[in-house]
């Protein structure tokens, strides 16, 4: 199921004057028959509702007050989101003249025309006080409680996020929730301002309009919406004259091709950057380190550690939490296993919550290698909401190839990417002719649009980061990594990581170290292959600055990867 939770509007919506029907009480049990989670969002107080809603068991949750009051009717357990107003602001709405006013647990709500005195005793007070208005009534809370901050709550209670959620609604108070849920839906009699806002209208009324919905969902999961929902798009990329290319955060399937160091890490962290703005939960399966540390995402293991599934479930069983799985602590070899373990799981973690939104596989070859054996046990058929960052695509599983919804080829022979992608499918390739790479550029295919391959401006990420941090200082940079051998080849120490080579450079002869320096070989070293340009600037500086002065030298370039790499301890 792609929804997964209704977050549905008291009155005017579930109610029509206080009283809910006998065909809404019916759609309700049906949508929680299917499976579905059902969550009340109102402005009334507890004690009024529960007067009114006899039938209160029906939903999961209950956010009462504007989103001031979350109630939990299986367990009648009532808690405050926020703090309660001050009895010295009630006591001055009296004083004013303002009757009748309604005091709640937090909000405190009178009617039309007293906005006016409502908003003199604020004024008065000192406080930080919203004035809400929904139709004729004039409620007041603290500052930044709305529905959409209790339904928030409530659905990180039942381990969903907004993006499972449909909501519907009526009322200008709605807006704060019916704007967050993935995909929102007025009925009939919704004011103006709230049908403008929404994705979709119901044709009846209230309680009808509400059932309408609830078939709707149950039928087929509003299909009609799948890819129409554009306020939710993603942008991977910007079209010439065109603007950004934007694709849909359901259904959608990317495969990220190209030489190592061409660019395919700064497009990846770009989407994931805007994935997270989205507050879409990422899962990034990283076999080289390639994903620093970042306040997002919480990072597993290392080059010491392995990674528990178990732990990285337990993780993202909570919707705000996102992870990034390091790889370097298992070896090469058994890394095809380890995600044979780990992908079903997190398949079934989707079909239960949804989530994680997206996958991000980098490495992919690593992780579904062309002679794996149980592929067909591991992928299902339709992959959804993944993307898959390789060096050449005839290096993965045909099967998971034709899953591909968008192709983005980087690097100096995008042609040849394009042409390794569309033998491996057999989807016919058309190759514009003069299409060729260009800095700044990538060039994307949406095979199944039936348009040739056409150049996308790459938007990297809006926070710089240092590329492959973690692989360059502890992992294993292969036939990138560092050569000690002097003059006369007299050496050949390996240094496949900034810790080893840090580790050689403290006690590697003075000889060596010195012919090395002459050569400049440590600024190349840092600007080709560890791909850091201030880094290999700032080493170029040593060597031209200390060219005989082995002992400063070194200890100035080590303790230039020490405060730009976090090295193990």
């Amino acid at each position: 199921m792609r929804y997964l939770a209704l977050a549905t509007d008291y009155d005017g919506t579930l109610a029509t004057d206080g009283q809910v029907s006998e065909e809404a009480i019916g759609a309700v049990k049906r949508l929680r028959a299917s499976g579905r989670r059902v969550i009340l969002v109102t402005g009334r107080r507890l004690v009024e509702l529960l007067e009114v809603l006899p039938q209160i068991d029906l939903f999961d949750c209950v956010v009462a007050e504007n989103g001031a009051v979350l109630y939990i009717p299986q367990t009648r357990e009532e808690t405050l989101l926020c703090p309660p107003l001050p009895l010295g602001f009630i006591e001055r709405l009296r004083s004013l003249g303002v009757k009748p006013i309604e005091v709640g647990r937090v909000v405190v709500a009178t009617w039309t025309p007293h906005q006016n005195a409502v908003l003199r005793a604020i004024q008065e007070s000192g406080l930080e006080l919203l004035i809400v208005f929904n139709k004729n009534a004039v409620m007041v809370l603290p500052t930044g409680v709305n529905k959409a901050t209790g339904l928030s709550v409530a659905l990180r209670r039942l381990g969903l996020s907004f993006h499972e959620a449909v909501g519907i609604g009526d009322g200008e108070n709605d807006q704060s929730f019916l704007d967050r849920c993935e995909c929102s839906a007025a009925v009939a009699n919704a004011v103006p301002s709230v049908v403008k806002l929404v994705d979709l209208v119901t044709k009846g009324e209230a309680g009808s309009g509400l059932a309408e919905l609830v078939n709707e969902l149950i039928f087929d999961d509003l299909a009609r919406m799948q890819g129409n929902l554009r306020r939710n798009f993603i942008p991977i990329g910007s079209l010439e004259g065109q603007g950004e290319l934007k694709v849909p955060p359901y259904g959608t399937n990317i495969l990220i091709a190209g030489p190592s160091g061409s660019g395919k890490s700064t497009i990846t962290a770009g989407i994931v950057e805007r994935l997270l703005e989205q507050t879409y939960q990422v899962c990034i399966i990283d076999p080289e380190g390639d994903y620093g540390p970042s306040r997002d995402v919480i990072h597993l293991g290392d080059s010491n550690r392995a990674i528990s599934i178990n732990e990285v479930l337990s993780i993202l069983e909570d919707p705000k939490m996102n992870v990034s799985l390091n790889l370097l602590g298992i070896q090469l070899a058994d890394r095809p296993g380890f995600f044979g373990q780990l992908f079903p799981s997190l398949r079934t973690l989707r079909t239960r919550t949804g989530r994680p939104h997206w996958m991000i596989f980098d490495e992919a070859h690593h992780l579904l290698p062309l002679d794996w054996g149980h592929l067909p046990e591991v992928l299902p058929q339709k992959l959804g909401e993944t993307i898959l960052v390789t060096v050449r695509p005839d290096h993965l599983p045909t099967a998971l190839l034709a899953m591909m919804d968008v192709v983005i080829a980087v690097g100096p022979s995008p042609e040849a990417t394009m042409k390794s992608f569309s033998t491996a499918t057999g989807r016919p390739l058309l190759w514009p002719q003069g299409l060729s790479h260009k800095a700044g550029q990538a060039i994307v295919w949406l095979p199944a649009s039936g348009k040739p391959p056409s150049p996308m401006g790459i938007m990297p990420p809006k926070v710089d980061r240092i590329r492959h941090r973690r692989k360059y200082a502890e992992g294993n940079m292969r036939y990138h990594s560092f050569y000690f051998r002097g003059p006369g080849n007299r050496h050949n120490l390996k240094a496949h990581n900034l810790a080893i080579f840090s580790q050689i450079a403290e006690g590697i002869d003075e000889e060596t170290w010195l012919f090395h320096l002459h050569r400049q070989d440590y600024s190349k070293w840092f600007r080709e292959a560890v791909k850091d340009p201030y880094m290999a600037d700032q080493a170029a500086r040593i060597e031209l600055q200390f060219p005989r002065n082995s002992q400063e030298s070194r200890k100035l370039i080590r303790a230039l990867i020490d405060s730009r790499y976090t090295l193990p301890e």
